[in-house]
């Protein structure tokens, strides 16, 4: 089961998307969870999961330039928070530098601010209602009210950066948003890596790896259009061939386009499986 919840209007812009899942399986499931443009906040309530090497029951990780590899067996079930980087700014009141290492347990996450204790605090909580209504209702309360009491904000010209680069899908120079933005490439850099987590050229090139990813596997309860060629989404991506396309999906998801394809085509999540609440 892979529920894919409602994000309520106080939330939209700093929660991407929300989804509960439960999930048996008596063999060993491994996924490549390859980078994307948004921070995972992950509220376990089955077996841990074991995230390369190290096994974490809940955990948030921020963005990054490279793939994890994770894998259960068994029980897997809890509430996943896909977040933007500057919301998670706003909730946390952290700059996204300090998330972008090695995921946080709730231990870690606790230890980051006052809102991260909150945090940290959740699995129990969801653990502690027994319907995904009640458990997702509970999410989405605790988040908004982080977030109504928060004073943090990025920069107006860090959030305008990323709105570019995002729209741009990554192909958007770092010199032409400093001078949008009039700051210089380097103050630009500096502060948009610190309050992101990663500096705005990695960051360009994770946001075109990933809608080259997405046309190629569409994300669970995303509209699936036909089989695209892999020569063609290195085209739509601006990439200079299937080649460079190749190379990227190597450094950053550890797979060629056709393993990634075939990988997902293994492990992914059915689509027959997701239910829209």
């Amino acid at each position: 089961m892979f529920l894919l919840a409602g994000v309520p209007p106080p939330l939209r812009g700093v929660v991407r998307r929300l989804a509960a899942y439960d999930e048996h399986s008596p063999t060993p499931v491994r996924r490549r969870q390859a980078p994307g443009s948004t921070c995972t906040l992950v509220l376990g309530l089955g077996e841990p999961l074991r995230v390369d090497d190290r096994e974490l029951g809940s955990f948030l990780g921020g963005l990054a330039d490279a793939a994890a590899l994770t894998e259960f067996r068994g029980h897997q079930a809890g509430v996943q928070v896909d977040l933007a980087p500057l919301g998670l700014l706003r909730l946390l009141g952290a700059p996204g530098q300090e998330l972008s290492r090695a995921p946080l347990s709730p231990t870690e996450l606790a230890e980051v601010s006052p809102a991260g204790r909150v945090l940290a605090g959740l699995p129990d909580r969801v653990a502690d209602l027994g319907a995904w209504p009640q458990r997702l209702a509970l999410v989405t309360d605790t988040l908004t009210a982080l977030l109504a009491g928060s004073t943090a904000a990025p920069d107006p010209e860090v959030a305008h950066a990323w709105r570019r680069l995002t729209a741009a899908g990554g192909r958007i120079p770092v010199p032409d948003l400093a001078a949008e933005v009039g700051w210089s490439r380097r103050h630009l850099s500096r502060r948009f890596t610190s309050q992101v987590g990663l500096a705005p050229t990695t960051t360009a090139r994770v946001l075109r790896f990933r809608r080259a990813a997405d046309l190629l596997v569409p994300a669970p309860g995303a509209v699936a259009g036909p089989p695209r060629r892999i020569a063609d989404v290195a085209l739509d991506c601006g990439y200079a061939d299937h080649a460079h396309l190749d190379r990227e999906f190597r450094a950053l998801a550890g797979a060629t386009p056709q393993d990634y394809v075939s990988g997902w085509a293994a492990a992914g999540v059915d689509p027959a499986e997701v239910v829209h609440g």
